[in-house]
């Protein structure tokens, strides 16, 4: 991917907001389930009943009381050297987490956290507790943080892949930092499966028009069951454009979240190639016109490396799996483990030809390149 064309790209795209670490707000130191049909009785404020009718019990204030409690703030110290190398806080950032297990594990994204190794997380309740941040990755700009409290809310994930476009979708975060701390939007799903690429990184995304603000980074998109479908985490900012947020689906998050837990990092395997879609060649003025991915260059030592697949060749196959473009190519070798073997099919010169290869775990290192 061109540098011009990044940088075009990147300047369109905020990760819900701006900030210190590339997205989030710095305060600088200068139809549900169960529709409830019925009344309610509430207490107010002061003490006193009140009764909620049926009308205003709506499913998205249900799914808020359900949820809210779960979504915390996130804050980081954002330093800088004065002349003496001394290091001096200059200001706070400030995002979005999801408290989504009872040992106190919270979702966030990475740019929310950064280079942090602890955070300040203030919950709902009004509590503030340290926070350590478990693991991070790039990638899909997820993170984990921990805490460690008892008596705390946990949300419920849900399943992003059932989203129909249209239904309610709620978004519960921190915009413009605590002050509007638990700030609550509502719209609808917009669109399922938006990719946003950047930097040689392709991700499917859902699409809202519920408010996303800076601060909001790491919040929950809730659906109007109260589940989380997806981690809040970018928009479109620009003149004359409202209504472009994105959510990182539930359903993807999940076994990033599980691997840094367990490992502080994300284990995946690569194939180890440079390579071309449709798409990709026409920005570089190439010609290739079909499905696959033309093979530009063998990584040394990766897992191509000695399987007799080289420069020019066409990858169309993985086991029985069709390789349409670079994306999915990117989620059929992910959807593998590390140790496992594939077939690969492949064309040259109009030839089809096949090769086994093992797929070897891709280094954080070369991670952090691509």
């Amino acid at each position: 991917m061109s540098r011009k064309y990044v940088a075009a790209f990147v300047a369109a795209v905020v990760l819900a907001g701006v900030g210190a670490f590339g997205g989030y707000y710095v305060h600088d130191n200068f139809g549900a389930k169960n529709v409830y049909s019925g009344t309610q009785q509430l207490q107010t404020p002061d003490g006193k009943a009140s009764t909620l009718s049926g009308a205003r019990n709506t499913a998205v204030v249900q799914a808020v009381k359900k949820v809210s409690p779960a979504v915390v703030g996130i804050t980081t110290k954002v330093y800088n050297r004065d002349i003496f190398n001394r290091k001096v806080l200059v200001g706070e950032g400030v995002g979005s987490g999801i408290i989504f297990d009872k040992d106190g594990y919270i979702a966030t994204n990475n740019h929310v956290v950064g280079n942090n190794k602890t955070v300040i997380v203030s919950l709902a309740d009004g509590r503030t507790a340290d926070g350590t941040v478990v693991g991070t990755d790039a990638r899909t700009d997820l993170a984990v943080v921990k805490i460690n409290l008892s008596d705390i809310t946990v949300a419920d994930f849900g399943d992003s892949d059932s989203l129909q476009v249209g239904e309610p979708a709620i978004a519960i975060g921190n915009p413009l930092g605590l002050e509007f701390q638990g700030t609550v939007t509502a719209g609808v799903i917009s669109s399922l499966n938006r990719t946003i690429a950047g930097e040689g990184q392709s991700m499917e995304l859902i699409q809202t028009d519920a408010a996303i603000n800076p601060g909001n980074s790491g919040g929950a998109l809730v659906d109007a069951d109260g589940e989380v479908i997806g981690i809040n985490s970018a928009k479109i900012s620009k003149e004359g454009v409202e209504g472009l947020g994105f959510a990182i689906p539930i359903n993807t998050a999940r076994p990033i979240l599980e691997d840094l837990i367990k490992n502080g990092r994300v284990v995946r395997p690569y194939l180890g190639l440079y390579g071309l879609d449709k798409k990709m060649a026409a920005r570089f003025g190439m010609d290739f016109d079909g499905s696959g991915v033309y093979v530009y260059r063998i990584v040394a030592g990766g897992p191509l490396d000695g399987s007799g697949i080289r420069h020019g060749d066409i990858l169309t196959k993985i086991d029985d799996k069709a390789i349409e473009d670079y994306l999915s190519l990117q989620k059929i070798v992910e959807s593998y483990r590390v140790g496992d073997t594939v077939t690969i099919t492949y064309i040259r010169d109009g030839s089809e030809h096949t090769a086994k290869i093992m797929l070897q775990e891709l280094s954080p290192q070369m991670d952090s390149d691509n």
